[in-house]
């Protein structure tokens, strides 16, 4: 049991005073910079989808 308290111990220990934890203004632009890139990434993955998709009708309609 004393194991588990010393790790806890330590475990605070180190969050409160040796993790530099990010300022305001860097977490915000972090968090635009993730929003951004995922907003790109979904609009490409949309495009492809649909050129797949309209190629693969466009080819079954040829062959059936």
């Amino acid at each position: 049991m004393s194991r588990i308290s010393v790790y806890f111990k330590e475990s605070y220990k180190e969050l409160t005073q040796k993790v530099s934890w990010p300022t305001w203004n860097q977490l915000q632009s972090s968090a635009i910079v993730v929003m951004v890139a995922s907003v790109i990434l979904a609009a490409i993955i949309f495009l492809m989808d649909f050129v797949f998709r309209h190629l693969m009708t466009t080819i079954y309609n040829l062959l059936y």
